[in-house]
């Protein structure tokens, strides 16, 4: 742990737990952060799995889409072992199967496909249009002028200091109970530099595509994920990787939830860069149940 404890600020602390120790081939340990979670946050197993399957493929074959789920909470105080499959090595792609083990269980579970840059067809959606980052209040603004007036657990959630900060375009979804339109669009930017490296900024953006997301598939009911009566938990995550982005600027985060159902929300997700390129796509279905009352 003491290697997380040398690091100087949250981005430096994001770049040492994605820096995983080779064991053996095919098999490397990740740490987590003690920042008094109670569960690994499901970002970080993603992005070091991303980062584990990595290391096994060539350098110049990139991720292009990834599939996860998640079994079990993962326990922050004790090291994430990933052991990667090399399923296959194509001429173009390269697939790779990882399980991420704790206490000698499965925790979580993730398919991989890497490619070589190739030239070929090129469209995308177009970004909506939002009002820009600087327009928006920092997270300093938000602390010191919303956060005064809201529930403690929201309160926590921003005040904590991470390597990731967020502007939402509309603040109405975190203070409001009213029946919103499942919907929501979030600036978010690395707080400092990440390496100019397309492996390592792909693992940031896998990592920090784990925020928000579950939190649109509640507004439609008038909640949230800080609601203490509900059992909220990422179930699965799918990412494909459509273009690379240096991780130096604001990404719009531009996502939607089509249904809720069976104590299941699930969420769509686009990421485009401040020039309105889109980057990447998410998807995911989190658990969203009641806990049962006495």
């Amino acid at each position: 742990m003491s290697r997380l404890a040398e690091t100087a600020t949250p981005m430096d602390a994001l770049l040492a737990i994605l820096d995983l120790e080779k064991l053996e081939e095919n098999l490397f340990r990740g740490l987590s952060p003690q920042v008094g979670w109670q569960r690994v946050f499901g970002g970080q197993v993603i992005g070091q799995a991303l980062v584990a399957a990595q290391r096994t493929v060539d350098e110049g074959r990139f991720v292009h889409s990834l599939h996860a789920y998640f079994m079990r909470p993962g326990d922050p105080s004790v090291p994430i072992i990933y052991d990667v499959d090399r399923i296959r090595d194509g001429s173009s792609f390269a697939t790779r199967r990882v399980v991420a083990i704790q206490h000698g269980k499965a925790i979580f579970s993730m398919s991989a496909s890497f490619q070589y840059d190739e030239d070929g067809f090129d469209h995308q959606f177009e970004m909506p249009k939002v009002a820009m980052p600087e327009t928006l209040p920092g997270e300093q603004e938000l602390k010191e002028k919303f956060l005064i007036h809201a529930p403690e657990a929201i309160r926590r959630y921003w005040e904590r200091p991470r390597p990731i900060e967020i502007r939402p375009v509309s603040l109405e979804h975190y203070f409001s109970r009213d029946k919103l339109q499942p919907t929501q669009d979030v600036w978010v930017k690395a707080v400092g530099t990440v390496p100019d490296e397309r492996h390592l900024q792909a693992a940031v953006l896998a990592y920090l595509s784990d925020m928000t997301l579950l939190d649109t598939s509640l507004y439609a009911h008038g909640t949230s994920v800080f609601d203490r009566n509900l059992q909220v938990a990422s179930l699965d995550h799918a990412m494909w990787f459509h273009r690379p982005s240096k991780m130096d600027d604001w990404l719009l985060y531009t996502q939607d939830s089509p249904s809720a159902h069976g104590a299941r929300g699930m969420t769509r997700g686009s990421l485009f860069d401040r020039s309105g390129v889109l980057i990447a796509s998410v998807a995911q279905e989190g658990l969203i149940r009641k806990k049962a009352t006495e």
